[in-house]
């Protein structure tokens, strides 16, 4: 039976993790090069993806490939039956016992399927037994203390380092419980199964995991990578139209730093995507996937292009944070921040205003802001003190993703004109003062 813990007075793990694996000098291009590990502008991508297994339910995998044996699949389909669905992931647990964490939003929606179908030792010679945990929804519950009740159930039910742990829902629940397995008994398995178009596209897939701190977003973690990820795009039939288009800031981010056709394609079905149409789903979220796979397989610790894909982040995360974890979703404070980088690298004549007004008309087709609200609570002292905190500071200084030439090219950098991000910063704070 599902259980809510309250959280436990304990020792903090010696587990604050670099998040980054830097190189300080500071500039990355994805401009096309000689040098394919410097290259994310593609209209074609390297990463494995194999065509609809035929199957009663189609679906299509995209594999993660990665050194010393770590590669894992994506599955992404719809509509799989519980017989379907356990055979796919069943065959990523190795040990007896499962731990399936969820919030209390996806609880009543689909723990007990999953925690069914998981048990169901008839589709092959496995005996798992299956606990579960849930967790308080939100943001800003992505906490240490939260966290920890996972670790509080695992050690009280007492599993053991071949166990695995099972994310059931969004970002939020696939970074808290990656976080979990990295740390329990200094790391064991885990397996991603998200509910949201922001997980399904971006959070599930690179094992980038971690909690918010006061000071930072996702300023503690760890890199854990899962063993596969099980999407099954029917969940998002029960995802509110503010999540939904929330996830999609982060299917734009894959056109504008190194993927120009997908972007165009965008530009011509966002309303399917918006209507949930199961195709332009489906393709979006593959699309999506095979862009994300491409760069962790080149840059799995983030030491330079994997950071591209914090387009819009480093002003977002200090939105979210300033405004106060949970009052802005992380795709909008990372649309917003979009069009921050975007007016930003138009100021600096990396880009031209024709770019410029195609990345604020496909954010508002979508239904995302673009600019801060009235009562937004950020100042310009607000944002200096929130990126100087960013992950991707170096050596003290800020880098940011900027974009610079043909759409599908951006620019990682830490030498940008300090003048032009300030103008950019005030510009966007007087929107809220006028």
């Amino acid at each position: 039976m599902a259980s809510v813990l309250s959280p436990t007075r304990w020792l903090h793990l010696a587990t604050t993790a670099l998040l980054l694996t830097t190189n300080p000098a500071a500039s990355f291009s994805t401009t096309p090069q000689n040098n394919n590990n410097n290259r994310c502008s593609t209209t074609s991508l390297s990463v494995a993806s194999t065509p609809p297994q035929q199957t009663s339910t189609p679906y299509d995998t995209v594999k993660v490939d990665l050194s010393s044996g770590r590669d894992y699949p994506i599955y992404i389909g719809s509509d799989f039956t519980d017989t379907e669905a356990a055979k796919l992931i069943r065959k990523h647990i190795h040990g007896k016992r499962v731990l399936l964490i969820t919030n209390d939003r996806i609880a009543p929606l689909y723990l007990e399927r999953y925690q069914q179908l998981l048990s169901d030792n008839s589709v092959d010679d496995k005996e798992l037994v299956v606990d579960t945990v849930v967790l308080p929804d939100g943001e800003e519950n992505k906490t240490y203390d939260v966290m920890a009740m996972v670790l509080d159930k695992a050690l009280g039910l007492g599993l053991d380092r071949k166990s695995t742990f099972v994310a059931l829902g969004g970002g939020v629940i696939g970074d808290m419980v990656g976080f979990a397995s990295a740390v329990y008994q200094r790391g064991v398995n885990f397996v991603q199964i998200p509910t949201t178009v922001m997980a399904m596209v971006d959070s599930s897939v690179g094992g980038k995991t971690g909690v918010n701190h006061p000071l930072g977003k996702n300023m503690i973690g760890a890199f854990h990578q899962p063993q596969c990820v099980f999407i099954d795009t029917s969940t998002l039939n029960t995802l509110p139209d503010r999540e939904l288009k929330s996830g999609i800031s982060e299917v734009v981010k894959y056109g504008l730093i190194r993927d120009a056709p997908f972007f165009e394609w965008q530009e011509e079905n966002m309303t399917k995507v918006l209507e949930r149409d199961p195709e332009a789903t489906r393709y979006a979220i593959r699309r999506s996937c095979e862009n994300k796979a491409d760069v962790v397989q080149a840059d799995e610790l983030e030491a330079g292009v994997r950071a591209t894909l914090n387009l819009g982040h480093t002003f977002g995360h200090a939105i979210e944070n300033g405004s106060g974890y949970g009052t802005w979703l992380h795709g909008e404070g990372v649309s917003i921040g979009t069009a921050m980088a975007a007016t930003m690298s138009e100021k600096m004549g990396w880009i031209d205003e024709g770019l410029k007004q195609r990345i604020y008309d496909i954010l508002e087709s979508a239904d995302l802001p673009v600019k801060l609200p009235r009562d937004s609570p950020m100042k310009v002292e607000t944002f200096n003190k929130l990126m100087s905190l960013d992950k991707k500071v170096a050596d003290g200084q800020l880098r940011l993703i900027l974009l610079q030439g043909e759409l599908g090219n951006c620019k990682f950098t830490g030498e940008f004109d300090t003048g032009a991000l300030q103008e950019t910063i005030e510009e966007f704070v007087k929107e809220i003062e006028a």
